[in-house]
């Protein structure tokens, strides 16, 4: 008799269970079917960053309702996209998602590759040229070195093209070899061989400063530029002829 009773309050318990499982299941279709989300919203208008591509970021994200859809996979899968810097994702009551995007905005090429760029903040990052920005960015200066040098050139053109300014000329490419030395091609086609950071006790920028303070009288009144000049001296730099 007693077992008989333990196996009715065992059915009785499995019923129960298997009941309050399937309401469970149906409260969780009801809720997702509450509330929706109904509109996804950019918050500000994108320049290099494609509306196809955030669409493809989203696709299988959406998963779930207003309160359970998971904002971290949404934002992580945005900032994948190479031209996205950053993602904040928000929800706005009662069925609205509203996305912010950073966008990455490249002052300089790097290396020769055509799809590696410099931000603002001297990364680097590899990202495909929009067809629509092609002309305009490739006008753009051109840094090249070894890994984790960008944010240095990055502040050396910035520091160099205020000091040339005056002359009305402007770097168009800097270079840092693997052995550390910098070259510079000029906006009139010529090139600085500027040498290593420190040499005989003097930065290339100061190197760069003498050749600056020269320019008008030794080197824009000849007939002909040179093709390059040499600062690798500590008391003056020579100069290559052009070819004829």
């Amino acid at each position: 008799m007693w077992q008989q009773t333990r196996l009715l309050d065992t059915l009785t318990a499995l019923c129960i269970t298997g009941a309050l499982a399937m309401l469970a299941a149906a409260l969780m279709i009801v809720w997702l079917r509450i509330l929706p989300v109904e509109s996804v919203t950019l918050a500000a208008p994108l320049v290099r960053v494609m509306p196809q591509e955030v669409a493809d970021a989203l696709q299988g994200r959406m998963n779930g309702n207003f309160l359970t859809l998971s904002l971290t996979r949404i934002r992580s899968s945005l900032e994948s996209l190479p031209w996205v810097k950053s993602a904040s994702v928000r929800r706005v009551w009662p069925n609205r998602l509203d996305i912010t995007l950073t966008e990455q905005r490249p002052v300089a090429r790097w290396g020769n590759s055509g799809r590696e760029w410099v931000n603002v903040e001297g990364d680097t990052f590899a990202a495909i040229l929009p067809l629509h920005l092609q002309a305009t960015l490739k006008e753009l200066p051109q840094l090249s070195g070894p890994s984790r040098t960008s944010a240095y050139l990055l502040n050396y053109y910035r520091e160099s093209r205020q000091l040339l300014a005056p002359l009305g000329l402007t770097p168009v490419s800097i270079t840092l070899s693997e052995r550390l030395a910098l070259e510079m091609r000029l906006s009139n086609g010529m090139l600085l061989k500027l040498g290593r950071e420190e040499m005989d006790g003097i930065s290339s920028m100061r190197r760069l400063k003498k050749f600056v303070a020269a320019y008008p009288r030794f080197v824009a009144t000849r007939q002909q530029l040179p093709a390059s000049v040499d600062l690798r001296y500590s008391n003056g730099f020579a100069l290559s002829p052009s070819r004829p």
